[in-house]
């Protein structure tokens, strides 16, 4: 009886050698599953458009736009009233990041768009972005437990 119990316990340490080349789970992707698959139902489906390079020069411009232009309005907000102005406004910008409804619901982000000037203008993504006709609906109690970390 000895022996076979000495037995197992060499093939566990056996076991454990072959185990030591390879992943541990704990060091997976919170995208994978146990089993090392992705989670499409939480995470959505993989985009391989995300890992090419830019096809044009001036789609890396266009997809930064947006952030340089902010960087230019602080720097001469900044010049022109000092360094309370953009420090106050960026305070201001990240309170409204923060209140969002939610997660199964749409959140129109009026706050957030009033400070950015973006409420006076009519651009692509109001007409074409109609709440109705959105992919994104789920269950409201998984959404939820899974945004708490509760799955």
């Amino acid at each position: 009886m000895p022996q076979r119990i000495f037995c197992i316990f060499q093939n566990t340490r056996a076991l454990g050698s072959q185990l030591k080349d390879s992943v541990p789970i704990g060091e997976l992707s919170t995208q994978y599953g146990g089993y090392g698959i992705q989670d499409t139902l939480r995470t959505g489906f993989t985009s391989v458009q995300s890992d090419l390079l830019p096809s044009h020069p001036m789609e890396l411009s266009e997809k930064n736009f947006q952030i340089n232009q902010e960087k230019v309005n602080f720097s001469t907000l900044r010049n022109i009233q000092g360094l309370h102005a953009p420090l106050k406004l960026q305070m201001e910008f990240r309170a409204a990041k923060q209140v969002q409804r939610l997660p199964f619901l749409q959140s129109s982000n009026i706050a957030l768009d009033s400070l950015s000037g973006n409420d006076e203008s009519i651009g692509f993504e109001d007409i074409l972005n109609d709440p109705s006709q959105s992919e994104i609906m789920g269950e409201p109690h998984l959404m939820m437990e899974y945004k708490l970390g509760l799955l």
